[in-house]
């Protein structure tokens, strides 16, 4: 009882202003941390006086820059970061170096899409919390998570404008920053380079430029998937569950939809069915000709890591972070072929290849000879920390993610689960992937996931649809439901409504 009772106090206080003096005091020392938590300037996360702005919150009145001592945090991370041993070394590092004053970090034990909205109030949620931005976004409204002063944080000058962007947030007219992004997410493409045909080289090769032309654009993709179902010996081309919203959706970007309008930002204009995304959603439908009936659900996601591994499949579209899995499932492969596990790993980094998505036929025709090819505009997000409004230790909050957001630990993150850094000394270091996907972030080529509440209402009915697309392949002919572009734009524009009435009718959110 007394915890809800804290809850509601806490939740008074909210709504009086945005988080205004709660948990600045803590049981502090005296001693100064590390410089991280703002130091007592009263900056907002934008670099703006709050006292200046009738709307805006001095940040000192939470992060007063003296560390709490004797406390422990509570944090909450992914699944792959925790099954792969990077969290134990993270938190170890940290309680290693915080030792002094008593702080330490532990794992919340909690599902890693636990809601913050339904734990915190009530004790139960974490301190720090690391997920997508969309995810963490949606607790701005609630006031769940506090706005943080990242300009006084050292990796602040780091990390890419766009990065930063996915966390901000406007409140009363005052422009702040709700987390501190860690890694980029978005489509990259996989495949085996020993799976390759012999002569490629000779055959699919067309510019000279020593890059497999499969790899390059999704109309040679296409034939070479062709030509291996053709031969009906199991094998396939290219294959990607095609009901993943995340992904598939790029398709529809790439030809002029768009998720909500003004960047993002406004649920009134919701436009997966703008432009001419039904020539996106077309080359999907295309795709899935090739494919097997996983492509309707989630079975080929979830068989894509021992496929690829025993050859069934030649390539598939994912994010960077699973690039360890893959890896290890395809050394198990080799080491059952009598390989040794030394040249079990050595075989598989070198045919595991991981590179940026083919581009797109501007017709949307995969069959289309030496077409004019168009960039893939893929789905991506921002992942990153951020910190409980329900926190009793703010500044050793603050203090544990401007660790983890440093560059042993993002470098650590990248060398053992193959993360995209956000920071770009990181990204200049590790080259590669990296490179390729702050090119696509900075070209527009990566569209950052909305960060607004209302982004939680697409997910069911661009599934839905994308479902029943990937459908039509599999229907006798007389039974298909989308026979031409204007009827993949109808149900594009279905989908629309759908969202639109999630978002105001059902949701109540804006």
């Amino acid at each position: 009882m007394k915890k809800k009772i804290t809850a509601l106090v806490l939740s008074g206080i909210l709504s009086l202003g945005m988080l205004c003096g709660c948990g600045g005091n803590g049981q502090g020392t005296g001693q100064q941390g590390t410089g991280q938590s703002g130091e007592g300037t009263g900056q907002t996360g934008s670099g703006q006086d709050a006292g200046a702005n009738p709307g805006g919150v001095d940040l000192s009145n939470i992060f007063s820059g003296e560390l709490e001592k004797n406390v422990t945090i509570r944090v909450l991370e992914n699944d792959t970061a925790i099954e792969q041993g990077y969290f134990q070394e993270l938190i170890d590092a940290f309680n290693e170096k915080y030792a002094d004053y008593g702080i330490v970090a532990v794992d919340a034990n909690m599902d890693q899409y636990s809601n913050l909205a339904d734990d915190g109030p009530y004790g139960y949620g974490p301190d720090v919390l690391y997920q997508a931005n969309d995810v963490l976004m949606k607790y701005v409204e609630g006031k769940h998570i506090y706005p943080i002063p990242v300009e006084s944080l050292e990796c602040f000058s780091k990390i890419t404008e766009n990065a930063w962007n996915a966390y901000k947030a406007t409140v009363n007219g005052t422009q702040y920053y709700m987390g501190v992004p860690v890694n980029v997410q978005s489509s990259m493409l996989y495949y085996r380079k020993d799976l390759l045909p012999k002569d490629w080289e000779t055959t699919w090769d067309k510019n000279g430029n020593q890059v497999p032309d499969m790899v390059e654009n999704w109309n040679d993709m296409y034939k070479y998937s062709k030509e291996l179902v053709e031969k009906d010996d199991g094998h396939y081309g290219y294959m990607r569950s095609l009901y993943d919203v995340y992904f598939s959706s790029g398709f529809l970007f790439s030809y002029g939809g768009y998720v909500f309008g003004d960047n993002n930002t406004n649920a009134d204009d919701l436009g997966f069915s703008a432009g001419n995304a039904e020539i996106g959603a077309n080359v999907l439908l295309q795709q899935a000709a090739l494919m097997n009936e996983g492509c309707i659900d989630d079975s080929i996601t979830v068989s894509a890591y021992s496929k690829l591994a025993d050859g069934s499949y030649f390539a598939t579209m994912t994010t960077p972070d699973v690039y360890t899995l893959f890896l290890k499932e395809l050394r198990l492969a080799y080491q059952a072929q009598g390989m040794s596990e030394e040249e079990a790993a050595a075989l598989a980094e070198e045919n595991l290849v991981i590179t940026e998505v083919p581009r797109l036929p501007a017709s949307g025709d995969l069959t289309e000879e030496n077409p004019e090819l168009i960039p893939l505009k893929a789905m991506g997000g921002v992942n990153g920390y951020a910190i409980s409004a329900y926190t009793k230790a703010p500044n050793a909050c603050l203090a544990f993610v401007e660790f983890a957001a440093g560059y042993e630990m993002v470098l650590r993150r990248h060398e053992m689960l193959g993360i995209v850094p956000a920071r770009s000394d990181v990204a200049d270091v590790v080259g590669g992937v990296s490179e390729i996907m702050y090119h696509n972030l900075d070209a527009g080529n990566i569209v950052v996931m909305p960060s607004i509440r209302a982004v939680e209402q697409i997910w069911t009915p661009g599934q839905t649809f994308f479902e029943d697309l990937a459908k039509d392949a599999f229907r006798p002919e007389a039974e298909k439901k989308y026979k031409s572009l204007e009827d993949i734009k109808n149900g594009l524009a279905s989908v629309d409504v759908q969202i639109y009435d999630a978002v105001h009718t059902l949701a109540g959110t804006n």
